[in-house]
């Protein structure tokens, strides 16, 4: 790209964006057609400088599940800190107020033993929680991954080979980028073997109950076991493909996978960094996909906001670090505790979970129609978090079409609202991951205003086709 993305009539936003251009490279982001430039936030809107509305379709690629700026939120993270207005305006005597830390490095503070305490507690509440009963926190999913895989292969140096799904994503830094991918890509760690993920067999949402043959998945396994042994330390899987373009799996290859560890004595590692905090309509994913992993990797949703992640698992395992061989300047730091702490009471003293169910049926059926368009030809997902896979169509290709569809949902309807949307996962999947706080009226307006904007791209595409 040789220019900075812009649309008419955008001065404000358009200048931004040139400002940006100019100042950040481009690897700082993923592609997104729209490149939306939001002024402000509240619940599952955005606004942009114009003043446009957008319905917000990602949460910031799934963390704001409790929505943007929730007030109530807010009070008890301000609380934790003990934070107080005045503080705020800068009123009061004194250049300084106290309250909490902002930062307490090989310190601590009461508000990050009070985070460890209630996240154990409330992963152990689970059925497949139990064998999570120590706190690693970390600052980025990525970060949070590698602690989880340090602790693995501190437990034992001579087991050196790790197992991991193959397309999954796990972060680009260090072991996290070595497990994410697959043997295909460059720069491989000899150390990674990776495995298959369903994809086919769940490609579609009417396929979620349909059963699954394991037989290839168990075979695999035990071929890699013949090949490598005790050698085999730990095996790392998302609860379903993410980034790999939102392949949402059935219960029994979770349960292959688990089976496969216990029987070698091989951990299980669950990345539900993605899926944490009630995306796939449970609080986490290992009790969707009915399972007991022995590290849960949480981040995004965690601190609703607020950059926070952590490895939660088992102590007899992590007992193996020592002193410093997981530590940072920003893990565990009291912002993020407080934000964690807050997140926690927000669900666990609200029916967010019970609305989250709600959404879902009006989001499946809503999404499923969009089929019937031609521009949408297969949907994917549960809970909160969907993949809607583009169509061949007007003839674009399915890449083209999926960048044609975030840049009509972003610029919406004259007059009216917008949709904000991310750039394909996979080259052709848009993923569809409202706040999970957002009511049952704004879910039927937004799914209304995506069938309308997605059969005005229809027509336009097919339009295209019959003048050339």
């Amino acid at each position: 790209m040789t220019t900075a993305i812009q649309f008419d009539n955008e001065n404000q936003s358009n200048a931004i964006r040139q400002d940006l251009f100019q100042t950040e490279p481009l690897a700082l982001r993923t592609f997104t057609p729209s490149q939306a430039v939001l002024a402000k936030s509240a619940g599952c809107f955005h606004w942009t400088p114009e003043g446009r509305r957008l319905y917000d379709f990602t949460s910031g690629v799934l963390v704001a599940n409790l929505g943007h700026n929730p007030r109530r939120w807010m009070k008890r993270f301000s609380e934790y800190l003990g934070w107080k207005p005045e503080h705020i305006t800068g009123e009061g005597e004194g250049d300084y107020f106290e309250a909490v830390t902002l930062t307490a490095y090989n310190a601590v503070t009461e508000i990050e033993t009070e985070a460890s305490k209630r996240l154990i507690a409330n992963i152990q509440s689970f059925k497949g929680g139990n064998r999570c009963d120590k706190v690693i926190w970390a600052a980025s999913g990525s970060e949070a991954v590698q602690k989880a895989l340090w602790a693995c292969l501190h437990r034992d140096p001579e087991r050196d080979i790790i197992l991991a799904t193959r397309y999954g994503f796990h972060g680009k830094k260090g072991l996290a980028g070595a497990v994410t991918g697959s043997e295909t890509d460059p720069d491989r760690d000899p150390h990674v073997k990776f495995i298959s993920f369903p994809r086919t067999e769940c490609d579609d949402i009417t396929k979620c109950d349909q059963p699954l043959d394991t037989n290839k998945y168990r075979n695999e396994l035990e071929e890699l076991w013949n090949a490598y042994g005790d050698r085999i330390n730990c095996l790392i899987t998302e609860p379903y493909l993410g980034g790999g373009g939102s392949y949402h799996p059935q219960v029994e290859y979770h349960q292959v996978l688990q089976d496969f560890c216990r029987e070698h004595d091989i951990m299980l590692v669950l990345d539900e960094v993605q899926a944490n905090f009630g995306r796939t309509g449970c609080m986490y994913a290992f009790e969707k996909y009915q399972i007991e992993p022995d590290f849960v990797v949480l981040g995004k949703g965690l601190g609703n906001g607020i950059p926070v992640a952590a490895t939660v698992g088992r102590s007899d395992v992590i007992s193996c670090l020592k002193y410093g061989e997981a530590s940072d300047t920003w893990s565990a730091n009291p912002v993020s505790s407080a934000s964690v702490l807050a997140t926690l009471d927000e669900f666990e003293n609200t029916d967010v979970m019970e609305n989250t169910q709600k959404l879902s049926k009006i989001y499946i059926e809503g999404l499923q129609s969009l089929k019937e368009t031609g521009v949408i030809a297969k949907v994917r997902g549960e809970g909160m978090v969907f993949g809607i896979e583009c169509a061949e169509l007007g003839g674009k290709t399915s890449q083209e079409v999926a960048i044609e569809f975030v840049k009509a949902c972003y610029l919406g309807e004259e007059g009216g609202d917008g949709i904000h949307l991310l750039g394909a996962l996979a080259g052709n999947v848009l993923r569809v991951s409202p706040p999970m706080t957002m009511t049952e009226e704004q879910a039927r307006d937004s799914i209304a205003l995506l069938q309308r904007l997605c059969g005005k791209l229809a027509i336009e595409l097919q339009a295209a086709t019959a003048s050339a």
